[in-house]
């Protein structure tokens, strides 16, 4: 593959690159987070049948127009250096959507956004997407009737889709945004049938990259996903790898879906570099633990309280370090393959002193704001 497409990492972790911060964090230091996973809102207009967000569900607050002046303020004080717009609601329907992007940007931080996509229109893709570092369209088939199952909207859905991601390949190309707009699949095996179209389907728009990606569970398997059904699907995914080319990347995760659901470690040390918050505004480590049965590990809420208090205090502190401690255990505690899995091996790693931290030597790989 040529440099292009190496230089961005889709399965994998760039923690390596922060030396300077997991530095910090070894002395016992409070670091900020690199990066901050949140959403604007808890709504969705879909109704995707591998939605994790579904298990998560809390008590609501609005985040409005200065909730998220105040937590994108604080986040540029702090030192975050990326926050991107996923976590667990469609954040594009937000009427703060645009606003937030654009003053992020302004801040100096990364922005990024995961989104189905529907409510992206040109004309709301000219007003965001040279504010953006990425943009990735969650989408996983590859044909319109297949998309209306696994997606849980009508066929007309895809259509109006596939238009929108055209426009913002346009604009990309006529005013040369850096932005890099992506495709994800949440491969479920019963999907298996639409790695190939989706594979297609993104050569022929010209993205940047399609990433497919496994389908976390939780700790009940109340999704009822299927791991060991993916290594039926070895020598479909390796052909999806196939269509790669110069200016087009097919990755498949293969270390989390080769995992089949477990970790090789029990203490999570990844949530104070790789922090989640709910489009409630809740702050919780992670997203799994986003749902109310979990309260005890529940932070506070921006929207109640500025974000840069409830990281400067010790509630905040506590939590983190209980995550860390020998009194949490993540292979039993937690659901399938977080957010925070890549880096919660190396730094599981590092601790055990079975690898040595050094930044990496040559060109960096893109979107290092996002860990």
């Amino acid at each position: 593959m040529t440099e292009h497409v190496e230089k961005l990492i889709l399965d994998g972790t760039k923690i390596a690159w922060h030396e300077d911060r997991v530095r910090a964090w070894e002395r016992g230091e409070r670091i900020a987070p690199i990066t901050i996973d949140m959403a604007l809102t808890r709504a969705c207009n879909f109704g995707c049948h591998y939605c994790y967000a579904m298990l998560q569900e809390n008590d609501r607050s609005f985040i409005d127009k200065q909730v998220i002046s105040r937590f994108l303020n604080d986040c540029a004080e702090i030192g975050v250096k990326g926050v991107s717009f996923v976590s667990d609601g469609e954040s594009t329907i937000s009427p703060v959507f645009v606003q937030s992007c654009q003053q992020g940007s302004a801040l100096g931080l990364s922005i990024a956004c995961g989104t189905n996509a529907y409510v992206l229109t040109r004309s709301k893709s000219e007003e965001v997407l040279p504010h953006l570092t990425y943009l990735r369209v969650n989408i996983s088939a590859g044909e319109p009737k297949r998309y209306a199952e696994i997606m849980g909207v009508k066929e007309e859905y895809f259509h109006r889709v596939i238009e929108n991601i055209r426009h913002m390949t346009e604009i990309k190309r006529r005013d040369r945004l850096g932005v890099t707009i992506g495709l994800q699949m949440v491969l479920m095996p019963q999907y298996a049938d639409q790695i190939i179209p989706l594979a297609r389907l993104g050569k022929e728009l010209r993205v940047d990259y399609l990433a497919i990606k496994h389908c976390s569970d939780n700790e009940n398997g109340d999704l009822g996903v299927d791991y060991r059904g993916y290594s039926r699907l070895s020598d479909l995914l390796h052909e999806a790898e196939s269509y790669s080319d110069s200016s087009y990347q097919c990755t498949v995760k293969w270390s989390k879906i080769q995992a089949q659901g477990t970790r090789s470690y029990q203490r999570c040390y990844g949530a104070p570099f790789l922090l989640q918050i709910s489009g409630s505004g809740l702050v919780a480590p992670c997203g799994m633990l986003f749902n109310e049965k979990y309260k005890k590990f529940h932070i506070g809420n921006i929207c109640e309280q500025s974000f840069k208090d409830i990281w400067q205090s010790d509630r905040y502190w506590e939590v983190i370090n209980y995550l860390a401690s020998p009194e949490f255990n993540a292979q039993k505690m937690c659901g399938s393959l977080c957010l925070q899995h890549r880096v919660n091996e190396t730094l599981d790693n590092l601790v055990k002193e079975k690898l040595e931290l050094q930044r990496p030597q040559g060109k960096e790989p893109e979107h290092l704001a996002f860990v």
